[in-house]
């Protein structure tokens, strides 16, 4: 099954047409520019106030962009030679792409404000370590999370973090879920998302040290921009239980497999 897009945003940029633009690595994914930029303008016919800035091999998204008027009136292609292949690894993509791959120029033209976010389906690894050292992490926060829109019974709920790094400290998870509830307050338009941690158990005295750590910093410090719900078990998430979930990404990574798996 092909791994989601993944997004990197930035709340400094802009443009002066005052639509959303997209930089968009062209090569990502399995199929690179066949799929990726019909996928393009898929998104322009349901969202038509954004523009797009398309990176990677020009030949190629030309010959794609040829048979769809509407999104290469609204594109702008940057050639790049270097792609990151799927089957990289993280550190070797960083090596050969820094600088002038599709995906590193299409994360640096968010650093750069060129454009207000950056859509990749590729190379999930190195899409992360490249980000890390391109766009820098936010002040305070120490690790970078994988979120996932995941459908439940009553609707879609944000789970994080499904595979950007393994294992967490207490710290980390509340830094997720300080994350994720921010998501879920623009995703969903919600004032105080319901905010769940992943355990074993729902009692506060079942789970790994970390996570009852986690569970008591988010009980005690009853932040505004979340309802913290407290513990959830895996039967939860498709429930649709909390807004939110909570977990390091091992888990949260097996979890969503186990969930793709199962609906096949």
């Amino acid at each position: 099954m092909n791994e989601p897009a993944e997004v990197a945003a930035s709340p400094q940029a802009g443009n002066r047409s005052g639509r959303m633009r997209i930089s968009l690595d062209a090569m990502g994914g399995d199929f690179g520019p066949s799929v990726t930029v019909p996928g393009a303008a898929r998104a322009l016919e349901r969202h038509p106030d954004t523009e797009y800035v398309l990176f990677g091999r020009a030949d190629e998204i030309e010959a794609e962009l040829a048979k769809l008027p509407a999104l290469k009136a609204r594109a702008r292609v940057v050639h790049t030679d270097v792609v990151v292949a799927m089957d990289d690894k993280p550190s070797q993509a960083l090596r050969q792409g820094r600088y002038k791959s599709s995906m590193w120029m299409a994360i640096d033209a968010v650093k750069k404000g060129e454009a207000d976010v950056c859509v990749s389906a590729g190379n999930t690894g190195a899409l992360m370590v490249m980000s890390r050292f391109c766009l820098k992490m936010m002040p305070g926060v120490d690790r970078p999370a994988i979120a996932c829109m995941w459908p439940t019974a009553r609707g879609e709920s944000i789970v994080l973090d499904v595979g950007a790094s393994i294992g967490a400290e207490a710290e980390n998870l509340v830094d997720m879920a300080i994350m994720g509830s921010a998501m879920a307050r623009i995703v969903f338009d919600i004032d105080r998302p319901t905010v769940g941690l992943l355990n074993v158990g729902v009692e506060e005295i079942k789970g790994v040290e970390q996570v009852k750590e986690a569970g008591r910093i988010l009980r005690e410090a009853s932040l505004p921009g979340m309802a913290y719900h407290g513990f959830i078990e895996g039967d939860d998430i498709g429930q649709g239980v909390t807004d939110v979930v909570v977990t390091e990404g091992f888990t949260g990574n097996i979890a969503l497999k186990t969930a793709e798996g199962t609906a096949k």
